[in-house]
């Protein structure tokens, strides 16, 4: 790190409001093809080299032209997350932005955040990513079983990677939280409490995680002699006034149901208003089990039973994965499926 001061009385005219590759060449003694191959992470560029052009381009404030960069390389060095605007800022979407981009900042990636509305086609995003050109690579979420999102990138040779797998993603990177397994396991632990008769607050039926944990929930109740029936008046992305309602109104309608399972941290929390809404105590006349990414529904309530779904680990992974698919695209995608445990 070079002293303020110092750093200061080595610029001249103009570069103190806007610094160039030239700036940081001349302060630290490289030549302009070194820094801008050790900003680009160039792997013949040592590592030291590139933590102190790093360095020395953070302190001077630098950021690349991104019409320039990509009139000489081809590149923009930026990596697009598309989150629906109503994902769930609590735990999920915000750990993921921030497990993607903290694994990104040692490299010449940045991530960029593109939205998009529920009631806007999901392939609108890809679409303007495409045509201007805004993002090296995506990194798509909510993944249906079969996705146009993901035909219309392969037809335009755009890197991607998949929170979630499709149907046919054998050629495709991709991290997924193995949605068949929790709803085996959340099952096998009702079962072993005696439960016989359980509601389940699924995702929308029309991403391939729900589909995944319904069947998983499914095949054990069936083995455990557990009946399972899947909420039909809310989903997990469902406000938590309407889970909060559906669920009161589907345990009053059948006082038989002895468990619940959620998918998310909000839909659990809706769902246990509902149940208490019904006269029902949880942990004593009725058990609630739901997977969580931060730790949360063992304060708000402790007879609460709980899966982890690391999200940290799948942003870390998935960014490893992007950068991959577009630097090295000659190697097999990078892929993981983790089992809860």
């Amino acid at each position: 790190m070079v002293d303020e001061r110092k750093l200061q009385a080595l610029l001249e005219p103009g570069e103190r409001e806007r610094p160039t590759l030239k700036t940081i060449a001349r302060i630290s003694g490289l030549a302009v093809p070194t820094v801008s191959r050790a900003l680009s992470d160039a792997p013949d560029i040592g590592r030291d080299t590139k933590r102190r052009v790093r360095e020395l381009a953070d302190q001077l404030g630098y950021r690349p032209n991104r019409a320039g960069l990509r009139l000489r390389t081809g590149k923009t060095n930026v990596i697009a997350l598309i989150l629906r605007t109503e994902d769930d800022v609590m735990s999920h979407a915000s750990r993921l932005i921030t497990a993607i981009a903290s694994e990104l900042r040692e490299t010449a990636y940045h991530v960029i955040i593109t939205p998009y509305f529920p009631d806007e086609d999901p392939v609108a995003p890809v679409r303007y990513i495409a045509r201007t050109g805004s993002a090296d690579g995506v990194v798509l979420n909510r993944i249906q079983p079969r996705d146009p999102r993901i035909q219309f990138l392969r037809d335009r040779k755009i890197p991607f990677a998949m929170h979630g797998r499709t149907t046919d993603c054998e050629t495709a990177p991709y991290y997924d939280f193995d949605n068949s397994a929790f709803g085996r396991l959340a099952v096998g632990r009702l079962a072993a409490r005696g439960r016989r008769d359980m509601l389940l607050v699924a995702p929308p039926q029309d991403q391939n995680y729900a589909l995944e944990m319904i069947r998983g929930a499914t095949e054990a109740g069936a083995r455990a002699n557990l009946k399972v029936h899947v909420l039909k008046e809310a989903s997990s992305d469902s406000p938590s006034a309407q889970v909060r309602a559906a669920t009161r109104a589907h345990l009053e309608r059948h006082p038989e149901v002895d468990a619940i399972m959620t998918a998310s941290v909000p839909s659990a929390v809706a769902a246990t208003l509902g149940a208490e809404a019904a006269g029902r105590i949880i942990g004593a006349d009725l058990d609630m089990i739901s997977k969580e990414s931060l730790p949360f529904l063992k304060d708000f309530r402790r007879e609460i039973m709980v899966i982890e779904e690391n999200v940290i680990e799948a942003g870390q992974f998935l960014a490893r994965a992007i950068i991959q698919a577009i630097d090295e695209p000659e190697k097999p995608p990078m892929q993981k499926l983790v089992a809860p445990t």
